[in-house]
């Protein structure tokens, strides 16, 4: 455990408080949120997690010409621009197969986010787009990738049906990504939030509208669990 300036396990960088003890109690560094932070802070912060903790340190939701400036400041990085992902040493591979499926090509930011940010953490990733449940015997073609995965991370908009198709095919863990994708009935995602959390297919889980980031993490866990 850090002990930086500021408290035990934090560095108090007067905008920002890095939990730099968040490794030692979870198994990887603070993960930074982009939006709202200047390019100055997020370099800040990353640079604070870096010389605390032996992890990849991540930042999500990253604009372009943000990151090119944090990237600057921060020697070692590289940017997913997709997927919006800073990273930084990236994890080794931990022997777990991730199944990213989305819905349509319009849920494609969130799947490259859910993506990149499972391959930072050390998850191997493969992906499958535009299988949504309107062509149903597209994701039906696919049979033998969602039998080889540990896990799958489902994503969808419009009515959210794509993740109970799913968990009626395959007995690993599915994990549920609502998008703010489709017309006004929807209530930018909330339709298919409420949709997959009513699923008839047991045991998924739902994560927040349009959190590829999310699912990513909780395939993580599965994954690190897994391994004891």
């Amino acid at each position: 455990m850090t002990a930086a300036a500021g408290g035990p396990g934090f560095e108090d960088l007067g905008y920002a408080r890095p939990d730099t003890d968040r490794e030692a109690r979870l198994g990887l560094p603070e993960v930074v949120y982009g939006p709202g932070k200047s390019a100055a802070q997020v370099a800040g912060v990353v640079a604070s997690l870096l010389a605390a903790n032996s992890g990849p340190v991540l930042a999500t939701r990253v604009e372009a010409d943000v990151a090119a400036r944090v990237c600057a400041a921060v020697p070692g990085g590289s940017y997913d621009e997709p997927a919006g992902l800073l990273s930084w040493r990236r994890a080794e591979p931990l022997g777990f197969g991730l199944l990213v499926v989305s819905a349509g090509t319009s849920d494609g930011p969130v799947a490259a986010e859910a993506a990149a940010v499972a391959e930072a953490v050390g998850l191997s990733v493969t992906r499958l787009a535009d299988v949504g449940v309107a062509g149903l015997h597209r994701l039906l073609a696919a049979r033998t990738e969602l039998a080889a995965a540990d896990a799958v991370v489902c994503i969808a908009g419009m009515e959210g049906a794509l993740p109970s198709v799913v968990g009626g095919l395959v007995g690993c863990p599915v994990i549920a990504v609502p998008t703010s994708v489709g017309y006004g009935a929807t209530f930018e995602g909330v339709t298919a939030l409420l949709a997959m959390l009513s699923s008839c297919a047991a045991g998924i889980t739902v994560v927040n509208i349009d959190s590829g980031f999310a699912a990513a993490m909780a395939a993580h866990r599965i994954a690190v669990r897994s391994r004891r």
